[in-house]
């Protein structure tokens, strides 16, 4: 594989679990199973909520009112997969 799309890989990989790491800390917290005065959880969470939600706002500006629902995590995964597929295919059809 080549070294470059080695590493947009990884990178997409990454953040996708920090996706999922933002949601499932969002979701302990909303369930009272973490506190957030604990100064660990609070800088998790605060750097989580940085780097995930410039990716998020656009999306969840866009949705429409779900309730207390939030599917923007998983549009922007399934948007970054597709990224990712769409990337290793013009690859392929530029270069081999």
């Amino acid at each position: 594989m080549n070294p470059f799309l080695w590493l947009i890989d990884t990178i997409i990989d990454i953040y996708i679990w920090i996706m999922i790491a933002s949601a499932v800390l969002s979701w302990l917290i909303a369930f009272n199973v973490v506190n957030t005065r604990n100064p660990i959880v609070n800088n998790i969470g605060e750097f989580l909520y940085r780097v995930t939600e410039p990716a998020l706002r656009p999306i969840r500006n866009m949705l429409p009112n779900l309730g207390g629902i939030d599917i923007s995590p998983v549009i922007l995964i399934i948007l970054l997969l597709f990224l990712k597929q769409f990337i290793f295919w013009a690859y392929l059809k530029l270069f081999i």
